[in-house]
């Protein structure tokens, strides 16, 4: 999975401790009908902000344990007082599938580093955050310069007992699909949806759209199902 969840989830807060947590999925796409977790973390600072996620796919593609690993960590970097900031990133991952040989086959997710300018515009209480990223973007043996755009968006409602997050990004990447065809575009969305229990517990679920994504051409939907636990 390449982005989650947001995958740039940005949730400004007066505790730090409020943007790291743990998240449970079951993915009810067709197909897919796995587990996987995702682990980040985001925490600002008097320099800018850190963040960084992990997602684990369990039991895909008939793998038996952890199929997929994949992480993203960056950073917001200024030292003045403005919404705009500097962002560095990088991106990697790797996977496994199940083969008729003793052993299993392996892949890996291209490298991805980035570079550019990010914009953060929240509510006086941080109720609701929005950030707009432009960036350079490197991909290892596919494109040296290609481009990608993220919005990331964090509104809490009802008291804060309901929870909207989730990112969107749309960048440059060549592909070729399973039939042959060429894609020259790639288009994310994890939107997430929490109602919270405690100040710790959330139910909820995530919608992962996406357009040329993972080897698909063209647009497809994966619903899921959540837990997360919020330290």
């Amino acid at each position: 999975m390449k982005k989650i969840l947001l995958v740039l989830l940005v949730m400004v807060s007066a505790s730090a401790l409020k943007a790291q947590n743990i998240q449970l999925h079951y993915d009810l796409g067709k197909d897919h009908k796995y587990l996987w977790n995702h682990v980040e973390m985001f925490k600002p600072d008097k320099w800018g902000s850190s963040f960084f996620f992990i997602d684990m796919n369990y039991g895909e593609g008939g793998v038996h344990g952890m199929s997929m690993a994949y992480w993203e960590i960056s950073r917001a970097l200024k030292f003045w007082k403005s919404p705009f900031a500097i962002h560095v990133e990088y991106d990697g991952g790797f996977g496994q599938y199940k083969t008729t040989n003793p052993s299993n086959g392996a892949y890996q997710i291209n490298d991805a580093w980035l570079f550019g300018g990010e914009y953060t515009w929240n509510t006086k209480d941080f109720s609701r955050v929005f950030t707009l990223q432009a960036m350079y973007k490197n991909i290892r043996d596919k494109n040296s310069a290609s481009f990608q755009l993220t919005g990331v968006w964090a509104i809490q409602m009802a008291k804060n007992k309901v929870t909207f997050s989730g990112f969107a990004d749309f960048w440059r990447e060549d592909n070729f699909m399973g039939n042959g065809d060429r894609t020259l575009y790639v288009f994310l969305t994890k939107p997430q949806l929490w109602y919270n229990f405690t100040e710790h517990f959330s139910a909820g679920t995530e919608e992962d759209i996406s357009a040329n994504f993972s080897g698909h051409e063209g647009f497809m939907i994966n619903p899921t199902l959540a837990a997360k636990w919020t330290f």
